[in-house]
């Protein structure tokens, strides 16, 4: 079977030197092209300035990539391997990983059997270059590997491993680095059977530590069909304002140490990432996201991926996923404030409606960073999100939204108009159709944790308070403080959510279980989202949406 691919053409990648596919790579591919898929060295220093004003103040210029010569591939191992979904899950997979030292001839071997990797696919390089660090004064060079593959077989189980010249992932020595994924079931009319149940997981804010490394062995304990990581991955960029002033606390090989400690995870389960404030490195590009788009291989059918890559959709079953950039609609950390002009939050009412409208989904998710609602002390709330998105939250009834960038987990009872529409303690059960929007953040997944102001509430520990004091951020960065009904839960621990999916026939209810885990697997929080089958919005409306509501 001949699998289509994005790389350099098999035969003249077996003439070639990592650093000549490199050079053919950013040669041949058009600036759109190269952004949208990371085939491009981008290496560029920000001099001077912010990261989202729109223009940069330094022409990115090449990196230089190391050659290759000298290296023996049998001395290098592939590391920090992790998976992502291509735009259709079912049929669509890209596969990611590291290596430590320039490489000949890199590629993926995959196929349905262990003892049958007979597909061979060249990967595409993608070289990362960081200048002088502060910290070391030494430069840092990186060696991101990507395979896209398409047309697979859905609802299967492959096999894969990842090498180079003088490392066969099929050979004796090394068939114990091989790992599997598995497709999605094919999208169709479910209405006349029901897909099977499952789970996927999310958190935010994690990074480099053993707290990260625990919540990791829990959340591969579930079995998750695929992650959520709503932003703020590893933390290479500790300041995460997103000015030029964040180089002096950069460290690229933080990156290193982060994929190898998630790759238990994220070498067998789709590891699906946003972009949080953490996340805007100046070293490499004007927008920040320059460095991401060479270590991840994210969907690109979001409104522009060259100025936003990490906003994207996918479905898996009957859930219907959109990550989000609220870097763009951020007033507290305003460095890429307005970044997409609009063109986002667009997108975003589109796909919404599309979504609704889909027969074969029943639950609409969104993950992105910066919290809507949350009442900790250090960040609190985002009043660019709660301008720009919850009305289209709330015209939509999406079922579940998971921020981060707050290291606690809080969640809220259901919202409609910034208010108390249901409350939803522990235990409950909420239908976003006819009770509003629940918000959870998820973002003790590993870095040092937050406070609330108010005493924490959770199962097992209720102290539920009636109402909370504390402050959102308006438009330049102004706290303006408000007193809040809907902070429900409130745990100040290492944590993350397991989602647990059971769909249902046509007329009945689709049930989404949310569940929060401490990082010794104690449940903290649960409650229960409900969703009549075939319940959507109908899609009679003008632009404004007006004249529509919800059907059966």
């Amino acid at each position: 079977m001949d699998i289509p691919r994005m790389g350099v053409p098999e035969k003249l990648a077996d003439r070639m030197s990592m650093a000549e596919q490199h050079e053919y790579l950013r040669s041949r591919f058009s600036r759109r092209r190269m952004l949208r898929t990371g085939a491009i060295t981008v290496g560029a220093l920000a001099v001077g300035g912010t990261l989202g004003t729109g223009s940069a103040s330094a022409a990115p210029q090449p990196a230089p990539v190391a050659t290759t010569d000298g290296i023996d591939g049998s001395l290098v191992a592939p590391i920090g391997r992790h998976l992502s979904f291509g735009p259709e899950p079912d049929t669509q997979f890209r596969i990611s990983w590291q290596v430590p030292a320039p490489v000949k001839k890199p590629f993926l071997r995959f196929g349905k059997q262990p003892w049958d990797l007979s597909h061979k696919v060249a990967a595409e390089v993608r070289a990362l270059h960081t200048p002088a660090l502060v910290q070391t004064g030494a430069p840092v060079d990186q060696y991101y590997l990507h395979v896209a593959l398409e047309d697979l077989q859905p609802d299967t189980t492959y096999y894969y491993g990842v090498g180079h010249q003088g490392f066969d992932p099929g050979s004796q020595q090394a068939v114990s680095t091989l790992s599997t994924f598995r497709t999605a079931p094919a999208r169709e009319h479910m209405w006349g059977k029901v897909y099977e149940p499952f789970t996927f997981t999310a958190f935010g804010d994690q990074g480099v530590s053993a707290h990260a490394a625990g919540n990791d062995h829990i959340i591969l304990a579930q079995n998750p069909a695929f992650h959520l990581h709503a932003g703020d991955i590893c933390y290479a960029d500790a300041a995460g304002s997103g000015q030029d002033s964040d180089k002096a606390a950069f460290t690229a090989t933080t990156w290193d140490a982060f994929l190898a400690q998630t790759e238990t995870v994220a070498s067998k389960v789709p590891w699906m990432v946003s972009y949080g404030n953490h996340d805007m490195e100046a070293w490499y590009s004007a927008n920040g996201y320059g460095g991401e788009n060479h270590r991840f291989f994210l969907p690109d059918n979001g409104p522009d991926p060259r100025t936003v890559p990490g906003v994207y959709t996918f479905r898996y079953k009957n859930v219907g996923v959109i990550s989000l950039d609220a870097n763009d609609v951020s007033y507290e950390i305003p460095a890429n404030l307005g970044i997409s002009a609009g063109k986002q939050t667009k997108w975003l009412e589109r796909r919404l409606k599309d979504l609704r409208n889909d027969e074969t989904v029943d639950f609409i998710v969104i993950f992105f960073h910066h919290c809507a609602f949350s009442t900790t002390h250090q960040h609190a709330s985002e009043g660019g999100v709660r301008e720009a998105w919850v009305p289209l939250f709330e015209k939509y009834r999406v079922d579940l939204v998971i921020n981060g960038h707050n290291h606690v987990y809080e969640r809220t009872d259901a919202i409609l108009g910034n208010k108390v529409s249901k409350a939803v303690p522990s235990g409950a059960t909420v239908e976003p159709a006819k009770d509003g929007v629940v918000y959870v953040t998820a973002g003790a997944a590993g870095r040092s944790l937050y406070s609330f102001d108010a005493p924490d509430t959770y199962e097992g520990h209720e102290n539920h308070q009636d109402s909370v004091n504390t402050y959102h951020f308006a438009q330049g960065g102004v706290k303006v403080t408000e007193t809040v009904e809907w902070s429900r839960v409130r745990y100040t621990g290492y944590s993350f959510i397991k989602v647990d999916v059971t769909p249902a026939h046509l007329g009945q209810k689709s049930e989404m279980k949310v569940t929060a885990l401490a990082e010794n697997g104690t449940q903290v929080d649960h409650y229960t989202i409900l969703r009549k089958v075939g319940e959507g919005w109908d899609s009679k409306t003008d632009d404004d949406g007006e004249g529509g509501g919800w059907g059966w």
